[in-house]
């Protein structure tokens, strides 16, 4: 199973896109810059139907483009220029053009409002009760907007309902603009966020994440959740953008580098106290995944593990690598989300 997936297959938003298809296949060699800029020009060439009778003008259909080529922009800026004020200014950009295309409304301004008071209580020279109530509203924003339960945001189905494979559950893929809030929040403001540990982060992640997908996909394998389905369909590569600069680091941000790292600076006089922290993030990592069932959940808290691990050895790079390595043996190898 791919942890992460749930927070992309379970919502359901007023902005659709015509699906992308997943019959006709491409080589996995072909470009995959080329292969997204494609899957982006596709959404800005089709109507995005909304439930109410207004329907979004086709004018404003190629801003959908440029607005997640600048989020994701911003979301490389950030991972590897850490320039805070680039981070700070695409984004901006980004999200004054996701209101020009009706992609937020304005009581998304809530969500935002409620980010920087929460920015501005939690820095280190605010007194305690300042900085306990900052951490208190962030959360609580983060489990809002991880949940798609605040106003604002019409998040653009990209992919779906669609099944990979005969024997496969549906699979439907948004372009979110509200999870990733949290994220961003937790680079630009969190300075106990471990971004990196060493020069070799990301190969840490990537030995990490190869063990982990062995383990978690061979129970999922054994459990009779997935079979052997090799594919690389259309809108693969967007899939993959958006799973890695999105999902991996809105997670990975917030229950590695929040959670963890903060049980892990609790614990640290207690024995075994990394190891703890390690645990209870993964468990609750694990519990965000309900919607799949007692087995997701199951199958999450494992792969939290091998993220923890990884997040311990080589920082936020490492736990990305790792969650984004085997989302993506589980997306190209095996049934994806999984057996029906």
């Amino acid at each position: 199973m791919a942890p992460g997936c749930s927070f992309e297959t379970a919502e359901r938003r007023p902005f659709s896109a015509v699906s992308v298809g997943a019959q006709r296949r491409h080589p996995i060699w072909m470009g995959g810059v080329r292969r997204v800029s494609t899957d982006l020009a596709f959404l800005a060439a089709h109507r995005v139907q909304s439930t109410s009778v207004q329907e979004q003008p086709s004018e404003h259909m190629p801003l959908t483009t440029v607005v997640w080529t600048v989020i994701f922009a911003a979301a490389l800026s950030v991972l590897w220029l850490r320039r805070h004020w680039l981070v700070a200014g695409l984004l901006s950009c980004g999200y004054v053009l996701a209101l020009i295309a009706r992609l937020v409304g304005w009581s998304a301004g809530l969500s935002i409002a409620l980010l920087l008071a929460a920015a501005y209580a939690v820095a280190p020279n605010r007194p305690r009760p300042w900085r306990i109530a900052g951490h208190t509203v962030f959360v609580l924003v983060a489990i809002l907007l991880g949940t798609h339960l605040l106003p604002g945001f019409h998040n653009l189905r990209v992919i779906g309902p669609v099944r990979y494979t005969s024997d496969a559950i549906p699979f439907t893929m948004y372009l979110n603009l509200d999870k990733p809030l949290a994220g961003f929040w937790l680079l630009l403001v969190w300075p106990a966020l471990c971004l990196h540990r060493g020069a070799w982060s990301w190969a840490r992640g990537l030995l990490v994440g190869l063990v982990t997908a062995v383990v978690v996909l061979g129970f999922a394998f054994l459990f009779g959740e997935v079979a052997i389905a090799p594919k690389w369909p259309d809108g693969a590569w967007l899939w993959a953008i958006n799973n890695l600069l999105i999902v991996c680091l809105t997670e990975e941000a917030v229950f590695r580098g929040y959670l963890q790292e903060g049980l892990m600076r609790r614990f640290a006089e207690r024995r075994h106290g990394e190891a703890l922290a390690i645990a209870v993030a993964a468990a609750l990592f694990g519990l965000s995944h309900a919607a799949g069932g007692l087995g997701y959940v199951l199958l999450a808290g494992l792969a939290g593990v091998g993220y923890g691990v990884a997040y311990r050895q080589g920082g936020l790079h490492a736990a990305m690598t790792a969650h984004f390595c085997l989302n993506l043996v589980h997306y190209g190898l095996l049934t994806y989300p999984r057996l029906a």
